[in-house]
């Protein structure tokens, strides 16, 4: 079974959408680790390694960002579902 060509233009845009989902999965993770960073680990280092209050402090705020970057995303497409529909019914 072969595949379907896509156009020049569709790959384009499929291009650019995933250099876009790069870039903000990039952003998530310099936005988390600075987030976390900030609030579990003092700024002046009396250790080379993390001790354990601050490991568990990372754990759970890499967690809680996570969990809440999920949740937003789900409302979001929930969000633009319900945009689309609204469009199709006033176009009708």
């Amino acid at each position: 079974m072969a595949l379907p060509q896509i156009s020049s233009a569709d790959q384009a845009k499929l291009q650019l959408m995933q250099e876009m989902e790069i870039e903000m999965m990039s952003d998530l993770y310099n936005r988390m680790t600075n987030a976390c960073h900030k609030k579990c680990i003092p700024p002046r280092y009396s250790e080379s390694e993390l001790g354990k209050g601050e490991m568990v402090c990372i754990d759970r705020c890499v967690a809680k960002y996570l969990d809440i970057h999920e949740k937003i995303g789900k409302k979001l497409t929930a969000m633009s579902m319900q945009d689309e529909e609204l469009m199709k019914k006033m176009s009708s």
